[in-house]
């Protein structure tokens, strides 16, 4: 296979990597997607909760300023794809959040302080007024509050017509070289090979043939840190956290089933139920770092018995998917997301023609927008210094022997 030669090469096809690809083509460059599975890991698994009000968690507080700007980029985002919403996936339903018991009513209203006090929009409801916007909600439920603010999306029709936009672009702009690459990478190519702190000039493939080009992105999750050519000092702390997640089909005579999100907490364990506008139904989800890629029978069983505590009729309902996939997480949850500082024995600044964007963690879906943007800012010398937090050497000694992040 010849070398072919673009300007920016995205290694990965998840939602996050076809996001930034389609991003950079927009800005008229051209642009090579690597990947032997376009969107079959992480992508293809999520529920799509664009959820940056509810997903607020304990001690990750850092995180809330870059979902909150990610999910306020989203409509523009979908709407670039000249497809409409609808056939995108995108959906401004309101998400409710609802506890079982005495101790999770208790929960949800300590983390409503911690909303409040950011400022973010949490409006308390009684269970009578739940059950109006949701008639299938338990009679039983001890609380309940509604969030305007957080949405979802359909992550395999946004990740579909992501590669459908950028087919278009190629076509439109005549791209000469072949945009989707079904391959791994195998390594990152130098200006000087046996230097991985000179600048990266394109990426190896599986079968030895290269791409050249003038910046690569790296984010293929999980398997960022395997890639070759990185340097031998770059910490990149990614680690599986699995996932169950069911999907199920609502019959017609359910139907709606739910129209908001429920995002609910049973016995201090929280479960998920995202609707779809085609009758289905998607339910999760567990979290489990023991090292199986297989679906978990407990796990289908926990989530099935709880999400039937939220809202009874879940058992009425045909169970048609069951998927496992792993999320890529870091030690602070938070992204590995921008350039490389050069290593020890170079010269002040970051390794020229390398961007890192993975550890996404449960935010993939969510983060895209501003992943795409950060990127692009980064291409072009104008980076927002507010995400420099989330700088993807922030664990290597070198960088910071500290072991603060800049």
């Amino acid at each position: 296979m010849a070398d072919r030669g673009v300007d920016v090469v995205v290694i990965g096809a998840g939602i996050v990597g076809l996001g930034i690809a389609w991003t950079a083509a927009q800005s008229g460059r051209t642009v090579a997607v690597v990947d032997p599975e376009p969107a079959t890991g992480a992508t293809y698994a999520a529920a799509g909760m664009l959820a940056p009000v509810s997903e607020l968690h304990y001690q990750e507080e850092d995180l809330l300023e870059l979902t909150l700007a990610s999910a306020a980029l989203y409509p523009a985002f979908v709407e670039s794809l000249g497809v409409g919403a609808a056939k995108a996936g995108y959906q401004t339903t309101r998400t409710i959040t609802v506890g079982a018991d005495a101790a999770d009513r208790r929960s949800l209203a300590d983390l409503r302080e911690v909303q409040r006090g950011h400022g973010l929009a949490v409006q308390p409801l009684t269970i009578r007024e739940a059950r109006a916007l949701e008639p299938l909600l338990s009679p039983q439920l001890s609380s309940a509050f509604n969030i305007d603010q957080d949405h979802q999306v359909d992550p395999r029709r946004l990740a579909a017509e992501l590669r459908s936009a950028i087919d278009r672009a190629a076509a439109r702009q005549e791209w000469t070289h072949e945009h989707s690459i079904r391959q791994n990478a195998a390594g990152l190519l130098h200006e000087h090979q046996a230097d991985a702190a000179s600048r990266v000039t394109g990426v190896i493939l599986a079968d030895g043939s290269t791409v050249a080009a003038g910046e690569v992105i790296v984010a293929n999750g999980l398997a960022a840190s395997q890639l070759g050519g990185l340097p031998d000092w770059l910490a990149l702390p990614l680690r599986p956290v699995y996932g169950d997640i069911l999907r199920l089909r609502v019959p017609e005579h359910l139907r709606p089933l739910l129209t908001a999100t429920i995002r609910g907490l049973v016995r201090g364990i929280p479960v998920y139920l995202v609707p779809r506008d085609d009758g289905t139904v998607v339910l999760g989800a567990t979290q489990r770092e023991d090292g199986s890629a297989a679906v978990s029978a407990g796990g289908v069983y926990q989530l099935l018995r709880d999400a039937q505590v939220l809202v009874p009729a879940v058992a009425e309902l045909e169970l048609i998917e069951v998927t496992a996939r792993a999320r890529p997480g870091t030690p602070d949850n938070a992204p590995l997301l921008g350039r490389v500082v050069s290593g020890p024995g170079q010269a002040a600044g970051d390794i020229p023609g390398l961007i890192i964007a993975t550890g996404f963690f449960r935010h993939g879906v969510l983060l895209t927008p501003i992943a795409a943007q950060h990127c692009l800012h980064l291409l072009d010398g104008t980076a927002d210094e507010r995400w420099a937090r989330f700088r993807p050497d922030r664990f290597s000694p070198f960088a910071h022997p500290e072991g603060v992040r800049p």
